[in-house]
C-alpha cells in the first residue's frame, strides 16, 4: 500500500491526546513538532512564566 504524496498522514490517538493536553495546560511558551518521513517523531515544549503574574 503506497500513499499518496500530499495526503497527511494518521496521527496516533496517543499522540493526539498528549499534544492536546500540552495545548490546554499552557499559557504562554510554545510547542514544536520534529517530524521525519511524515510522522512526528519528537515534541518539544517551551513554557515561560511571567514573574509580574505571580
Amino acid at each position: 500500500m503506497s500513499e499518496k504524496k500530499n495526503e497527511a498522514p494518521e496521527i496516533p490517538d496517543e499522540i493526539f491526546e498528549l499534544l492536546t493536553n500540552y495545548l490546554r495546560r499552557i499559557r504562554f511558551g510554545s510547542v514544536s513538532l520534529i517530524i521525519q518521513n511524515g510522522k512526528i517523531v519528537q515534541i518539544e515544549t517551551s513554557e515561560k512564566i511571567r514573574t509580574d503574574k505571580i
